[in-house]
């Protein structure tokens, strides 16, 4: 089982910030918990510091503070269905986040306190000490029954994304077969391209670049997403599509050609819609989610799952626009970062409503309300050619790159348009509408599985 923290980018720089307090201070973190599979994922929620007139004593190496410092965290805690997380730091550039017997003896006395009086049954810890403008972490789980389990990455999530693995762990070095990744940005980025559990739906196009792209820099976790089988016209642009395997499904297509490039892939794959619950519902262990689908209704999912399981999306669009004659004449893409803080498909008008509420219906339905003027038709073939779904594949797959490495400017755009056929790429940056989900004052950052799931209805297949 692994655990991670999930962290949005304001609350982990809360963190940061204490971290380098020459004083060791304290704080409780909320967080929601919720099981993908078999591992385990908390989803940070709230950082309530210690008040400054709780603190009975305070130096670089101690701290006593009165139960008034924390109780009201608690109560925060059951409110929000939140795990407690008893954080505190072990100052200094030296210093080492791990528990110290003193921190022992606090564990043992207030553990039951915050198990009981959170209603989670579950006791949190988490330790950081500086290092340089970030920091270094050590964690632990504790049930009212069972063992004590470690927290073994924090993933955060803001205007950069880092995966930080525990201070105990041992650090491996890449393998020689990724010199020149090594070479272009360290062993440390390598390394986490390696263990970041990644989603793409949709294994099309863009999706197979994509995914080619990720296997061929490191990536060794995938999870695709795709319920369509391959077609005699896919093979021009699907990677690892050959005639004699149309009409196979795309996902065993791609799984199996990126098989073959990495021998050591952990790749799994799912014949079904986003727009389906379960399907929706795997997604729920990924670091990040490339959106590779033309479905409108699918994005509307992906934009949910980037808030409420704090998921952050790269979405892919590409549109190929042709005069009645057939002849290209416009060729325009977009990528676009779903992360907190960053408006969603929907505050940015980059879903068509009309045809996600038709995708949503039935085929007879759909046919019936296309037939009387209420829905837009479906089912239309768009025109794709490879070397622009490659292009924009490529165009998401840097986008990942430069949110891990940060070789972009710090005031990172959340959406890179592409018209490829005028030759320009201008960027943007959108924001959340105040009274919509995406916005942080919603309180959907972090909600996890509430019922319904992603707060949304679902069609009962």
């Amino acid at each position: 089982m692994t655990t991670t923290l999930v962290i949005p980018g304001p609350l982990s720089e809360e963190v940061a910030t204490a971290s380098r307090n020459s004083m060791e201070c304290a704080a409780v973190l909320l967080a929601r918990r919720i099981e993908a599979g078999r591992d385990v994922r908390l989803l940070a929620r709230s950082l309530h510091p210690v008040p400054p007139e709780a603190y009975i004593e305070q130096s670089p190496h101690h701290l006593l503070i009165a139960s008034q410092g924390y109780v009201p965290a608690l109560g925060a805690a059951e409110a929000d269905h939140a795990v407690p997380i008893w954080f505190h730091t072990h100052p200094g550039e030296e210093g080492a986040p791990l528990p110290s017997n003193h921190d022992r003896q606090v564990d043992r006395e207030i553990a039951d306190l915050f198990q009981l009086r959170s209603g989670s049954g579950l006791y949190g810890t988490l330790i950081a000490s500086p290092r340089g403008a970030d920091y270094v972490f050590s964690g632990e789980l504790t049930p009212e029954t069972g063992e004590t389990s470690s927290i073994d990455r924090l993933w955060v999530v803001g205007e950069r994304w880092k995966l930080m693995p525990a201070f105990a762990r041992q650090a491996t070095l890449p393998e020689a077969l990724f010199d020149r990744n090594v070479r272009a940005f360290g062993p440390a980025i390598q390394t986490i391209l390696g263990d970041l559990r990644i989603g793409i739906v949709g294994a099309g196009g863009t999706g197979s670049a994509v995914a080619e792209q990720l296997v061929r820099l490191g990536v060794r976790h995938l999870l695709l997403i795709d319920n369509d089988s391959l077609s005699e016209s896919n093979v021009t642009r699907v990677y690892g599509s050959t005639p004699g395997r149309v009409g196979q499904l795309k996902v065993e297509v791609l799984r199996d050609h990126l098989l073959a490039i990495a021998s050591d892939l952990d790749c799994s794959i799912v014949d079904g819609m986003i727009t389906t619950r379960s399907v929706a519902w795997a997604l729920r262990s990924c670091d990040l989610i490339f959106g590779c689908t033309d479905d409108n209704a699918g994005r509307l999912v992906l934009s949910r799952i980037s808030t409420y399981l704090l998921t952050p999306v790269i979405d892919v669009g590409v549109l190929l626009s042709s005069d009645q004659a057939g002849t290209l004449i416009g060729i325009d893409a977009r990528v676009t970062t779903l992360t907190p803080g960053a408006g969603c498909l929907v505050c940015r008008n980059r879903v068509d409503l009309g045809r996600a509420s038709a995708e949503m219906k039935s085929p007879d339905e759909r046919q019936r309300l296309a037939n009387e003027g209420y829905a837009p038709a479906l089912g239309r073939v768009e025109p794709a050619v490879v070397a622009f779904t490659t292009a924009v594949a490529a165009a998401a797959v840097n986008e990942l790159l430069d949110r891990l490495i940060g070789y972009g400017p710090p005031e990172r755009p959340t959406e890179t348009l592409l018209r490829l056929h005028e030759r320009e790429i201008s960027t943007n940056r959108a924001f959340p509408h105040d009274a919509h989900y995406c916005h942080q004052a919603q309180g959907k950052w972090g909600a996890g599985d509430e019922d319904p799931f992603l707060g949304q209805l679902w069609v009962t297949v």
